[in-house]
């Protein structure tokens, strides 16, 4: 187990250098010097650029600048803000909590919903519940989540004035965020919770439990939930980096103050280490989050553990 959590680990650090050059590459490539950006308003002199440009060392070439940053990035040292000139990972310590808070909301959101029509269509399979549930789940993946915020806001906050639609404002004001990040999620565990309980009622000893008269619900949480959950959880796991990702896109559209709105508005300053800090954090979230997945499916499926043992 431990050896297995050790080559994981090993194999993350190239993905992340990986990610990390390919940020530090992409910024460099988008039109626009920063210092020009930083020195908006102030009618500048080459002279002034030139000496900002050497203060934030862009005057370097780009594999100077990228080992420098490396090594930075060894001691955990995210660097610090163009514009505040505060260190970029402070900045994102103080936005972090209003992005876990929206991901954890969508994450329950997402659990709730997925685990009840999930289990009620994968008992029931082409009963009435199924075929809604089938429905919902369908439309829940089609629709993009932006786009869903946007349809949410119209109706609940603009025409029937029920939600807030901007800003903190309180516990309502989660409400239609998590809604619209995390009813796409909801879909994926309803669709594979499903299915994976059809398969399992499937099952010989499942039949012949149910032929003896097990209570449905004592045959439900005893055998099938526990033998059914297993590939769920997988998922669950992979979309927990993609709902921390996504939290990023919604707290832009409903102004929240969290890592959406710090990048967006590092991007329009092009505030080169904030932005390398907010893509590389969240990578190590999605990759952290993966690896506590795949530990938690081993101790769930013994396969998996016999496989690491290998």
């Amino acid at each position: 187990m431990l050896a297995y959590a050790l080559r994981r680990i090993v194999v993350s650090v190239p993905l992340l250098v990986g990610v990390s050059l390919l940020v530090f590459l992409i910024l460099r490539l988008i039109p626009g010097d920063p210092a020009q950006i930083l020195l908006f308003g102030a009618n500048p002199t080459p002279d002034m650029v030139a000496e900002l440009r050497h203060q934030l060392g862009l005057d370097q070439s780009a594999p100077a600048q990228y080992w420098l940053y490396a090594q930075r990035l060894v001691r955990g040292d995210l660097g610090y803000s163009y514009v505040t000139n505060s260190p970029v990972m402070s900045e994102i310590a103080a936005r972090l909590p209003y992005t876990i808070e929206l991901a954890l909301a969508a994450l329950g959101v997402a659990l709730v919903l997925g685990f009840v029509t999930g289990i009620l269509a994968g008992m029931w399979p082409g009963s009435v519940i199924d075929r809604i549930a089938t429905v919902v789940s369908v439309l829940g993946l089609a629709v993009p989540y932006f786009w869903l915020a946007q349809l949410l806001v119209l109706i609940f906050a603009v025409r029937l004035g029920w939600l807030p639609a901007l800003g903190l404002g309180g516990p309502t004001a989660i409400v239609l965020p998590a809604l619209s990040l995390g009813l796409g999620f909801a879909a994926i565990i309803t669709r594979l919770l499903r299915s994976s309980l059809i398969e399992v009622y499937q099952q010989p000893y499942l039949l012949v439990a149910r032929a003896k008269g097990m209570a449905p619900s004592r045959l439900l949480v005893r055998h099938a939930l526990r033998n059914a959950v297993g590939s769920v959880v997988t998922v669950i796991g992979l979309q927990i980096g993609n709902l921390f990702a996504g939290a990023v896109a919604i707290e832009i559209i409903f102004g929240r103050p969290g890592l959406g709105q710090y990048l967006v508005s590092s991007i329009q300053q092009k505030d080169i280490p904030a932005i390398q800090g907010v893509v590389l954090f969240v990578a190590v979230v999605y990759i952290g989050v993966n690896l506590l997945v795949d530990l938690a499916h081993g101790v769930l499926d013994p396969r998996v553990r016999l496989g690491w043992s290998r």
